[in-house]
């Protein structure tokens, strides 16, 4: 006899599942009740090889491309639309403005009833997208950038704020995202320090713990990334990485173990730089034997975006896609991350034909995967419900947990004679700069909900009692020339005039016999250090002309050249004009020319590649902006009527755009030290995600706060501190230096062989890791621990007093770092092991706490061994990593 199932309710905008009975006609894997590892055996032996394979594959995409294309279903799908598009399909890989939350939490239900209902074994897919500091959608809050949270030291705020995305991301139907950013940035030129919580591992991972908790408490993956570092030498990303496996194991191993064994996630991605040799795409020691057997990982462990592929193409490990597929999947990869749906078959039509990738791995890949579906509910549950969707996302709640999160992490670095905060009743403000109008929110976020830039902040904050003159002053960036567009660019093509360049592409380095490729380039803007021209031209060996003409666009002087890797020349109207033949470095080479506006004058460039980074790019200096010095007078005028100016000034950085300097781009100092010549009190605001050198300009400014990439709502934060609505605690994340020549600078560094300066430069920071200044003061008192010493399996409280001794309440961030002074091998200097945010009251005076546990004394020993070793333990206490205010000596016996 049939067992009859609950009563089938109908839910969720009649998107629910159909009722299902479980009796000897459903196969196994559909019925609820059995163990996981149960259904996931039923159904791995149930699937065919090309069903396994696509259960191994996730890209961004949408039922648009084509139903067909995804029969035998698919692991996830990223889905978007662009609610300005007329094409559905249109894949949001800019993060930017999309459909509403009801619109995408609609088309996740949609997406799932395909998958559910009309492919053979209906099997659900994880729709999947990124969450680093907000989902990035429309609709949905952007908070403050994960550096910035970082700089609360507020781990119970940081837990509020990720539950908040939480709830944004899972009611729109989001099961898996692609965050957060645990890589410790060790190297500040790294760009993308911003989306990382700085440069130690303690607070890292306590960060990190405090993110992946909520979403896996809500039933949504969390990813940590990027196994294992993602930046080398030079802070440039991506680079190798060949640390040893102490350093990997004392740095940058323990925020990605803390998210797994303590914060429960379940899914990691690797990097794409090598470690020791092997891509970590394919790294059969940190995916085999490091994660899933020596920590017992057992969720699943997806690539980047394009990384298997970039064992063949870049790393050069791997003979072609298919091998390189095979690579990963039997060295411990199990999702493969690719960024178009027609990638499938580069990589899985081999193992299709013949038995090419081995089965064990390909199986135990795919219960990794299948586990998470079963896990998750997706078989039960695929669907949400779209007005949830919309009531939650951009809650007003949110938005103010975003103006106390930025509040929080705002850092004080300089207030001279304690010109902040100001004076409400200031009669003029000026506040200037190229961040001054605009809130950025930083990289991997999305558009936000009625961005507040600081100079709304200010005056809102002042209504109509202060006159507030506003002023660019300079931009960002000032390029001296720019790409010609395509409409100045004119060609024959077929017996048709176009506008862009005839292209002519030889697969040798000599423009010599018949092309590989001949086609119109609508610009020359070419960038081909990841991919060639063409697939069918080498990516380190070709040769390129282009002809056509360029049509002035004014009468008078203009000047035209070429930027690249060298190996180019420029010919108009057939004399030859930069000759730049011979290979040396990345260069730029402009002539001055006499134009008459609207002739033509016949262009040819050719170029050559022979190491696999081509760059090169047809430049002219019409339509640069040459009236920065305009722009810096009327900011310097603006200063002059003001009481105060606030200069707000930012940085260029993000994902493939690391820093070679550190120093504020553009005009950006000439304009700070301008409004400083004027006489008139000058506070800078910082906007970036990481450090800034201040050599020009530091001295002679009043205040100096640093407000990172505050979100949304950062206009209104930054101005309740400028104004003393908030009182200043954030802390700095990650050491700031004087000057690029030292960096690397971390706190934690092992000690010196001898000195640690320079001839031209101390060896200490510009401002170090954990400082922040406040409105208020602080006084540290009466150290007391609960014994003299333990044994190696004991814990020991060590207690003091904490005093607000100043005019205003406030937070101050309580920092404790330990010294081993005599160790079997060389440990940090210091090493950060616990923190407190406390709110005291004027005149308050607190008793604080931390107990000391073995875990934080121990090390690795010369055999690599976790050890306590006997001896004796500073136990230092302070506002930052040199602001140490009390110590005491605790003895391991």
């Amino acid at each position: 006899m049939k067992s009859i199932c609950c009563l089938c309710v109908v839910l969720l905008m009649g998107l629910a599942p159909g009722c299902q009975e479980h009796d000897e006609q459903t196969p196994p894997y559909k019925n609820p009740n059995l163990p996981v590892e149960r259904r996931v055996e039923d159904l791995l032996s149930r699937m065919t090889l090309e069903e396994k394979f696509w259960q191994l594959f996730m890209v961004p995409g949408d039922l648009a491309d084509g139903k067909e294309k995804y029969r035998h279903g698919i692991f996830g799908l990223q889905m978007e639309t662009k609610a300005s598009s007329e094409n559905a399909s249109e894949q949001l890989m800019s993060y930017g403005a999309s459909s509403t939350a009801r619109m995408a939490a609609a088309k996740i239900n949609a997406t799932q009833r395909f998958f559910v209902e009309e492919t053979r074994l209906g099997i659900p897919i994880v729709p999947f997208d990124e969450a680093l500091h907000g989902l990035v959608r429309s609709g949905a809050t952007s908070f403050p950038q994960s550096i910035a949270l970082a700089a609360t030291w507020n781990p119970v705020l940081i837990s509020q704020v990720f539950q908040a995305v939480a709830t944004e991301t899972r009611t729109r139907g989001v099961r898996q995202i692609l965050s957060p950013v645990v890589n410790v940035a060790t190297d500040v030129r790294w760009g993308r320090v911003e989306e990382t919580y700085g440069e130690d591992p303690y607070l890292s991972a306590v960060m990190g713990v405090a993110f992946v908790r909520e979403f896996e408490n809500q039933g949504i993956v969390t990813t940590p990334k990027h196994f294992v570092v993602n930046h080398g030498d030079g802070g440039r990303d991506s680079y190798p990485a060949h640390w040893n496996e102490r350093m990997l194991e004392e740095t940058y191993f323990p925020p990605f173990k803390a998210c797994f064994e303590t914060g429960g996630s379940r899914s990691v991605m690797t990097s794409y730089n090598s470690l020791d040799g092997r891509p970590c795409t394919a790294n059969e020691w940190l995916l085999e034997k490091k994660l899933k057997k020596e920590w017992g990982f057992q969720g699943f462990v997806i690539s980047d975006a394009g990384s298997v592929g970039g064992m063949n193409d870049l790393h050069r490990t791997s003979a072609d896609f298919a091998e390189s597929m095979k690579q990963a999947i039997e060295n411990g990869q199990d999702v493969v991350l690719q960024t178009s749906v027609d990638h499938f078959p580069l990589f899985f039509t081999r193992a299709l034909e013949r038995e090419y990738i081995d089965r064990a791995a390909v199986d135990k890949a795919v219960a990794r995967a299948l586990r998470a579906k079963f896990e998750l509910g997706l078989f039960e549950n695929p669907y949400v419900d779209p007005e949830e969707a919309a009531k939650w996302n951009g809650h007003p709640q949110h938005r103010e947990l975003a103006r106390q999160a930025a509040r929080e992490a705002i850092v004080l670095l300089k207030n001279r004679n304690n010109i902040l905060p100001l004076d409400k009743g200031v009669s003029s403000i000026a506040v200037i700069g190229p961040d001054a109008a605009r809130m950025r929110l930083g990289g991997y976020s999305g558009p936000g909900n009625s961005k507040v830039s600081i100079l709304d902040g200010i005056r809102e904050k002042l209504r109509k009692s202060t006159m507030v003159i506003y002023a660019e002053g300079s931009k960002r960036e000032d390029p001296e020339a720019l790409t010609i567009p395509h409409e100045f660019l004119r060609c024959t093509n077929n017996g048709k005039t176009t506008n862009g360049l005839l292209a002519a592409y030889w697969a040798n380095t000599n423009l010599t016999g018949r092309p590989a490729l001949q086609r119109v380039d609508k610009e020359l803007h070419g960038n081909w250090a990841l991919f060639p021209p063409h697939p069918d031209i080498p990516r380190d060996w070709f040769s390129a002309r282009w002809s056509g003409e360029v049509i002035a666009p004014t009468s008078g002087n203009l000047t035209i050249g070429l930027e690249g890797n060298d190996g180019y020349r420029l010919y108009l109207n057939g004399a030859l004009v930069i000759d730049a033949w011979e290979k040396r470095s990345n260069t730029r080479s402009m002539r001055s020319i006499e134009v008459v506006r609207g002739r033509a004058y016949a262009l040819r460039i050719e170029y050559r590649e022979t190491t696999g980074f081509g760059r090169l790019r047809l430049l002219w200096d019409y339509g640069v902006d040459k009236a920065w010095r305009t722009r810096i007078d009327q900011a310097v005028q603006a200063a002059r009527k003001s009481d105060v100016a606030v200069v707000a000034v930012g940085l260029i950085e993000g994902e493939s755009m690391d820093r070679a300097f550190l120093g504020l781009p553009g005009h950006q100092p000439e304009l700070i030290r301008a409004i400083v010549a004027t006489g008139t009190p000058v506070i800078v605001v910082l906007v970036g995600g990481s450090a800034v050198t201040m050599d020009p300009w530091l001295d002679e400014v009043d205040g100096v706060v640093e407000a990172w990439y505050p979100g949304e709502e950062g206009g209104n934060a930054v101005a309740d501190i400028l104004f003393g609505d908030y009182n200043p605690a954030g802390r700095l994340p990650i050491t700031f230096p004087i000057a690029v020549g030292q960096v690397p600078l971390i706190y934690n560094h092992k000690p010196t062989g001898r000195l640690d300066y320079y001839y031209d430069l101390p060896g200490e920071a510009l401002f170090p890791f954990g400082f922040g200044l406040s409105y208020t003061t602080f006084a540290y008192s009466d150290l007391k621990i609960d014994r003299e010493s333990m044994s190696s399996s004991d814990s020991a409280r060590v207690q003091f007093t904490v005093k607000n001794t100043g005019s205003r309440d406030g937070d101050e961030v309580v920092q404790l770092y330990l010294r081993d002074p005599v160790a079997s091998v060389a440990r940090a200097v210091i090493e950060l092991k616990g923190f407190q945010r406390a709110h005291l009251r004027v005149g308050e005076a607190r008793e604080l706490s931390f107990t000391i546990t073995p875990e934080m004394l121990e090390f690795l020993d010369q055999k690599m061994m976790r050890v306590v070793e006997p001896g004796e333990f500073q136990i230092l206490i302070g506002s930052s990593s040199t602001d140490l205010r009390l110590q005491g000596v605790l003895t391991v016996e």
